[in-house]
Formats: C-alpha cells, structure tokens, sequence
C-alpha cells in the first residue's frame, strides 16, 4: 500500500498579490501551507523586488498552467537611468554609469521601436536553464552567461510620467517578455544606461490585481474553510479555449484516457464553439453535464483525444 501524500487533494487558482521581497518558490510553499494542499505550482516568475499577480496552481490546477503563462501581462514598473547593473534591476551590481537623462520627448519617439515583435537577450540572472542549470545560479556563480536574443511580443507600451532620473511605464506583452530587458535596451537607444527599481504585474489573462489576494490576508485562515473563499477555480485558466460537454460513456472513455469519436451532434456543437475557425488540431476543454473539468483534448482524425485529463480523487 502506498504512502498517501502529504496534504489534501485542493484543486484550483490562487491569485496572489506577491509581496515584495518574497521570491515565487517561497510565495508557493507558503499558499500550499495555507491551504494543507499536496501538490502547487504557479504560473510565471515574478523577481523578489517585484509585486503583484502570481497566479498559484493547487492540485490539478497544476495541468493547466501553461495556458495560463501562454496570457497576455500587463507590467507597471519605473525605470532609473544613469546606471547599468549587472542583473538590469535595483538588486544588482552597477556595470557602468551615463550622465545622460532623457526627456519625455525622447522616450515618447522612441516607443514605436520598443513595441511589436522585440529581438530580445534576456538578462543573466533570469530563470532560463543554461546546461540544465538556472542561468542566475551561474551568473551568481561569477560566470558569464550569454543568451541568445528570443523573439518577445510586446502589444503596447506607455510612458506613464517622466522624472529628472526616473520613468514610469507600462506594457501590455506576450509569454516569455523581460520588462528588465526592456528597460536596459530602451535606455541604450537614448544613449544612457538604466535598470528597473520598482516592478508590478498587474494583470495575467483574465485575472488582474483588483482581484489578487494579499499574504496577509491569507494567512490567518491556515487550514481554515474560510482560506477556499479565495480559490479560483481550475477551469479559469482556460478560458480562452472552447469548452464543450460531454456525457454519459464518452465521460467514462475520456477519464480513462481514451478518445472518443466525433458524432454529428458532437461535431455540430464544436463548430458553435469555434465559430468559423478550423478544427483539426485545436484544443476543447471538455467538462461533464455538471460542469465539472474531466479532460482536455486534440480534435484529430475524426476524434477527440484526451491528453490531460482531470483526477479529483480526494486520495493521495
């Protein structure tokens, strides 16, 4: 007989307002103790100066995070110029220093350049694996880390206000962005050197900070009822996807795993979920008659085949 593991069988979102200071591993252990839950994830890092939305995924809310760090963020964060720093934020060692300051002007011009598809190197203390290592391990290693420049999407980028050394912005961006990387190259494009000193996510797909929870008021519920007031649930992360019921043995067929062909009212119901769009290959996040996830799937040769499919057993 196995071992049960340690914690309940929770399943769903926590979207927490990160406090500054706190890495994303220790915001994770210390929403997981919350809520006694054996198994979380989160969906995105967020640097330990930075605050705002850390989307925590309990239990088989853990299968959906990719399309969770697939959402489009919103970042509002300031910008210092006059110094570059070793991990392009406040945290860093200073590399080199400018007397240059730019003006609003110069930034508003400039914005253009910094929006749409961006080439962009991420910075050495970043999460990528290098060699099956995290590159800031190595950098904080003293050895020199090179990343290759990566294609980043930024939707829109404003300039909130700007200050003698100081600028304050925000972007709209896709999966993958560095808002340090962002600050560092804008600066060099105004002929100075800068980093980031203050960084919040506002928003991460649906979920936006009015709706974030704190620690602190998280924390007095410890293994209280009280505490699932603030559990999303799984199928939040997966909004953008069509979703679709199914019923009776095809529910059995799908939570074992197995694909299930696609009958005419089957497909003539797929086709109201995806508008006019194609159908091979998309995703379909199926749920039962009571609403509740049991799977999701690929629509292929004629079927649909389950590749993550939902265990809400209350046994470890």
């Amino acid at each position: 007989m196995g071992r049960r593991k340690k914690g309940n069988a929770v399943h769903g979102w926590v979207i927490l307002d990160k406090p500054i200071g706190m890495t994303s591993t220790q915001a994770v252990a210390a929403v997981r103790r919350i809520f006694d839950a054996q198994k979380a994830g989160h969906a995105g890092t967020l640097d330990p100066m930075a605050t705002g939305i850390l989307a925590i995924a309990l239990g088989e809310a853990t299968k959906t995070v990719p399309y969770a760090m697939d959402a489009e963020k919103i970042y509002r964060f300031t910008a210092t110029w006059g110094e570059g720093r070793d991990s392009d934020d406040a945290e860093g060692k200073v590399t080199g220093t400018s007397d240059k300051r730019p003006i609003a002007t110069e930034i508003q011009a400039l914005l253009p350049r910094f929006t749409g598809t961006l080439n962009q190197t991420p910075p050495a203390y970043s999460a990528i694996k290098v060699g099956g290592e995290r590159a800031y391990d190595l950098a904080r290693e003293g050895e020199e880390v090179v990343l290759a420049p990566r294609p980043v999407e930024v939707f829109e980028a404003r300039l909130l206000e700007a200050r003698a050394d100081q600028a304050d912005f925000e972007i709209l961006c896709g999966k993958g962005t560095y808002v340090r990387s962002w600050v560092r190259d804008i600066a060099v494009a105004l002929g100075t050197l800068g980093h980031v000193s203050a960084l919040r996510r506002t928003r991460l797909g649906s979920w936006d900070e009015n709706s974030a929870v704190g620690l602190d008021t998280l924390t007095p519920f410890m293994h209280s009822p009280a505490a699932f007031g603030y559990l999303r649930p799984l199928s939040t992360a997966l909004d953008g996807i069509p979703a679709l019921a199914v019923s009776g043995p095809d529910t059995v067929r799908i939570r074992s795993g197995n694909p299930i062909l696609i009958k005419r009212d089957l497909f003539a119901r797929m086709q109201d979920g995806f508008g006019d769009g194609e159908l091979l290959g998309q995703t379909v996040f199926l749920k039962d008659e009571d609403g509740s996830p049991v799977a999701l799937a690929e629509i292929a040769g004629g079927e649909l085949r389950p590749f993550r499919v939902f265990n809400f057993s209350t046994s470890g």
